[in-house]
């Protein structure tokens, strides 16, 4: 016997169970068209065979290999890998130091195991999520779960540990990250799936109930599933490899080219799907270098479809902010949203002394570090469209937050430059209550390089009191804890000099 398998903080991965033997939900009787099958990912027995699905302790696992999800200097401080680095011992820290150092996002680099279970570590880099440039994240993201299984086959890796290499620490909401990781394994595993004995995916509490929800759509255990999984799967689908395809890098030579684009008038993707300029920004985003096209200032095929259209280059960037903003429009009133409406963070509430409706926006109630940033901002979207039509104000409660209710600097850009130009030109007031020096700082910053149009509209308030003047204290429903700090730094009651309020507001 495996002396091994006597200790109590081993795994041995042969007495998990395996997918193909997991319990399966019961499926109803389909309509028609269960004898035809087209799924682009039937079911196979022998690939499922090898998947184990699994929450716990990835440095637990006896296997050849687990996966070390990390930045680009490999000293990320998170609970996974300290956990790696204290069980494999100082000899792991020396030996990145030696032979590694650096690890681009999207590469993967192995080293030994040293004191750990596994004989060897897989270190992988993912990327930063950032919603302006969805795709580069992407990319990079199957270019991390491709080269650490690849690094497998390279060393004769038959059993991986393989964790969620999206994490929220960087931003990357959970499903989006788990299907490409899913099916990334899933197209590995078809080619090369004689060099796999098992990879167990190895899950936190957070992250179980996504895969338990994903992993059947790629690995369906058998063909009632597969059929039902086939109505699921995602439109983007990837390529036989699973690799996002991303049109903006596709190279298109077109016959007759201004009939071509003429013919794609009126599509939604036609300047997503000839940008190339947006692929260049897509690529700096992963900081992969310099590239020719950023020396120029308008890209040449955007030119001579404007001067097919009679458009300035002013008026395309307008036209696809407009459907763009569209877009993201049709998805807030048809996606489920109702986790981003339970954080309290942003609501209507009531209307100001001259009848201007009111957006609350509750700073403390926002966890910028983990909510999914896409569906955060499509509430958003949901919350203030109807709202901006005519004039209104915004007052956001800065009590008592700190770093990790504060969202990025880039996702602030992004997300002002989506909107539509009413929430700008009716938005007359933007009231911040209890600010700091930072929040002083950061508004400063922004309201002067990004949104400089909106900042003289930008009041700080010392409390509530201050706010009162402004509209009636029925009229705000202000959240307790905002009560309770405003009287603790002012007291129950005081009073409130006419200059700190703006006239006409």
């Amino acid at each position: 016997m495996d002396p091994l398998g006597a200790r109590d903080d081993v795994v041995n991965v042969e007495e998990l169970t395996r997918w193909n033997l997991t319990q399966l939900p019961e499926y109803g009787e389909r309509s028609n068209g269960e004898d035809e099958r087209c799924s682009p990912f039937p079911w196979r027995n022998d690939l499922n065979a090898k998947i184990i699905l699994w929450n716990g302790d990835l440095t637990k696992l006896n296997v050849h290999a687990i996966v070390n999800t990390t930045n680009e200097h490999l000293n990320d401080r998170n609970a996974e890998s300290d956990a790696i680095f204290k069980k494999a011992g100082p000899e792991l820290y020396k030996e990145i130091s030696n032979n590694i150092r650096v690890c681009k996002t999207g590469e993967s680099k192995i080293t030994k195991g040293h004191n750990l279970l596994a004989r060897h570590v897989i270190h992988t880099v993912g990327p930063r999520f950032n919603i302006k440039y969805v795709t580069a994240a992407e990319s990079a993201l199957y270019s991390s779960y491709r080269n650490t299984l690849q690094l497998c086959r390279e060393y004769n890796i038959h059993s991986l540990g393989l964790c969620c290499i999206h994490t929220s620490r960087r931003g990357y909401p959970s499903e989006s990250g788990a299907h490409i990781g899913i099916r990334t394994t899933r197209r590995f595993l078809e080619k090369y799936g004689d060099d796999f004995d098992t990879v167990v995916f190895v899950c936190t509490d957070e992250t179980m109930d996504v895969y338990k929800g994903l992993l059947p759509l790629y690995f369906p255990r058998n063909i009632r599933e597969e059929k039902y999984a086939e109505e699921l799967l995602p439109r983007d689908i990837g390529n036989e490899n699973g690799e996002p395809v991303i049109k903006d890098r596709q190279i298109r030579i077109l016959d007759k080219p201004a009939f071509a684009a003429l013919k794609k008038e009126g599509r939604e993707d036609f300047e997503e799907t000839i940008d190339l300029n947006r692929a260049f920004e897509q690529s700096t985003a992963l900081d992969v270098g310099h590239h020719p096209f950023s020396q120029m200032e308008e890209n040449p095929d955007n030119v001579k479809k404007t001067s097919l259209y009679g458009k300035s280059g002013e008026e395309q960037r307008r036209l696809e902010m407009k459907r763009r903003y569209e877009r993201f429009l049709k998805r807030s009133k048809t996606d489920d949203l109702t986790d981003i409406a339970a954080l309290r963070c942003l609501y209507r509430s009531g209307v100001d002394r001259v009848g201007r409706p009111v957006v609350v926006f509750v700073g403390k109630n926002f966890p910028a570090n983990s909510v999914d940033p896409e569906r955060a901002l499509l509430y958003m979207v949901r919350v203030m469209d109807p709202v901006v039509e005519k004039d209104y104000v915004v007052v956001y409660f800065h009590t008592q937050t700190n770093s990790s209710n504060h969202p990025a600097m880039n996702y602030l850009k992004f997300a002002y430059s989506l909107l539509d130009r009413r929430y700008k030109k009716n938005l007359k007031a933007f009231y911040v209550i209890h600010p700091t020096w930072w929040s002083k700082l950061a508004t400063w910053f922004f309201t002067t390089f990004t949104a400089s149009d909106i900042k003289p509209k930008v009041y700080n308030l010392r409390g509530v009191q201050y706010l009162y003047t402004k509209m009636n204290p029925d009229q705000l429903d202000v959240p307790p804890f905002v009560l309770d700090y405003d009287i603790q730094i002012n007291g129950i009651r005081y009073d409130v000099p006419p200059q700190d309020s703006p006239e006409g507001l």
